[in-house]
């Protein structure tokens, strides 16, 4: 089945995701490609957005494309560098802003009689990121809006819907920019707003049926929105030909083992539960660098998902919960960005493991993900659940692991959480836990000194993960799962609270 498209030639710019959530929203497919790759042009393309850019069009090596496979043949609209870069290999002249552009302006100067700016209204604000101003414009470039700053603030070039603007539509400080995007990507170039969770779910179990046929697919599970949505898609398609695999490797929150696997087999799922618990304890006995402990867990996980795989005769395929921010990130305009921490994910399949790999959420941001969970009829256990560490526990105890140390944070992690929902604050959070310090303090329980472990409580607000504010949690709630962790956890004297931001921190502490 074939789904018309906005195609997104990416240039760098850290927005171009966004650009894509924008015309997401619209009910409209889109896809992310770096502008040195673009796939074929097929009859489905309905036009073609070319993103902002880190880079100046006047660099020797600026991130060019041949825009003549698109000129005259589709609709184009370029956003800051994409408008410079349809001005400068045109003829126009871009130059250093005398003043760098960035942050709030106003479009004090309006056509709105013009298809992309309709509905716009005088003074509308808009979001400037730019060092680069274009300063003139051939004769046949229409200028259709500017600010007190920016004369050439938004174009058309004549009788052709080609499109520049020299603002972010995608970023919520534009207050208007959605309308920009929808007179576009809607009237412009005719798209008929039908992508939704139902119609993705529809399409995705008949390319499945077509695509897997008879054969069998074995996939892990871990009791997260992303696998379960995947697995449910499969299992919908194929039924009991798919075989799901949930590894305990002894890092899970406390009681997940049992209730995840409870809750896979109300949906029907084909699912076996494998407590490998000691082979990863053995796996990471000593090793106290995070990245070390990351790889020992994904080692681990792939011998025991292996020797899983194997006991299940004629598999051919390798099912896979990957969601689109990975994809992008891995054909990014100059390769991987560098490592901050191994994903959880695994990052390739062992060749000897010689099996097909299937991905139906690939082309899905996390929010979609929820979504097509929801028109599938998943439980909201399932569903709002928060984002929980492919390593586990493991990178949340910080040091070396024993299942001591597992057991009290387990302990931590399962009244913290509880506490959550029970104050009704679970909801509000996108991703609570607890962090086992390698560090003791001085207390005093009862008439007696104690020197026992600190814990800290981190819980923050986020839409997508990829930046974070920490929670603001109500005192009252702090301070009563404060006094339960002490009361209740034999060997925790003190617990903290993290007000650490992401950036500069990041979520997890590992």
């Amino acid at each position: 089945m074939t789904t018309e498209q906005i195609l997104i030639l990416d240039f760098g710019s850290q927005y171009t995701q966004l650009i894509a959530r924008r015309v997401r929203e619209l009910n409209v497919y889109c896809e992310i490609h770096p502008y040195n790759h673009i796939p074929t042009i097929t009859p489905d393309v309905k036009g073609v957005i070319l993103s902002g850019s880190p880079c100046s069009v006047r660099d020797a090596d600026a991130p060019m494309v041949h825009l003549a496979a698109f000129r005259h043949k589709l609709p184009i609209l370029g956003v800051c560098y994409g408008a410079q870069l349809l001005a400068h290999t045109s003829g126009g002249e871009v130059k250093p802003s005398s003043i760098r552009e960035y942050g709030r302006a106003k479009l004090s100067t309006l056509n709105t009689e013009n298809p992309l700016l309709k509905g716009l209204e005088v003074n509308t604000q808009v979001w400037m990121s730019h060092a680069d101003t274009i300063t003139s414009v051939p004769e046949n470039f229409q200028l259709i809006a500017s600010t007190e700053t920016v004369r050439v603030a938004a174009f058309q070039i004549a009788d052709e819907p080609t499109y520049g603007i020299q603002f972010h539509p995608e970023v919520t400080h534009s207050t208007q920019g959605k309308t920009v995007l929808k007179n576009f990507v809607v009237d412009i170039c005719g798209c008929s707003q039908d992508w939704t969770a139902e119609s993705f779910v529809e399409s995705t179990i008949a390319g499945l049926k077509e695509k897997i046929g008879d054969d069998k697919v074995v996939m892990a599970l871990s009791g997260g929105v992303d696998s379960s949505v995947a697995a449910t898609l499969v299992h919908r398609a194929i039924g009991q030909n798919l075989y799901c695999i949930f590894v305990d490797n002894g890092l899970l929150r406390k009681d997940e083992f049992e209730q995840v696997l409870e809750s896979y087999r109300h949906l029907g799922l084909n699912i076996k539960g494998v407590d490998s618990k000691d082979q990863f304890y053995s796996a990471l006995a000593g090793l106290t660098d995070p990245e070390a402990k990351r790889k020992a867990i994904g080692r681990t996980f792939i011998e025991v998902f292996d020797q899983e795989s194997h006991l299940i005769e004629d598999v051919d395929w390798l099912g896979q919960g990957t969601i689109y921010p990975d994809v992008i990130e891995s054909v990014s305009v100059k390769g991987p960005s560098a490592t901050i921490k191994s994903h959880h994910n695994v990052g390739g399949l062992p060749a000897y493991m010689k099996l097909k790999v299937v991905e139906p959420l690939n082309t899905l941001f996390k929010d979609e993900v929820r979504t097509v969970g929801k028109a599938l009829g998943l439980p909201d256990a399932i569903l709002k659940r928060h984002p929980f560490p492919g390593p586990g526990l493991a990178i949340r105890i910080l040091g070396d692991i024993t299942p001591e140390k597992v057991q009290i944070l387990q302990e931590v992690d399962a009244l913290y959480i509880n506490g959550l929902k029970k104050y009704g604050l679970y909801d509000q959070v996108w991703q609570a836990g607890a962090i086992l310090l390698p560090i003791q303090s001085v207390g005093v329980m009862g008439d007696e000194r104690t020197y026992e472990r600190v814990v800290a409580l981190r819980a923050v607000t986020s839409v997508d993960g990829m930046t974070a504010d920490w929670a603001h949690l109500p005192y009252e709630f702090l301070a009563d799962i404060s006094n339960e962790i002490i009361n209740r956890v034999k060997g925790v004297n003190r617990v903290v609270y993290d007000i650490s931001s992401k950036p500069p921190a990041t979520i997890e502490w590992e």
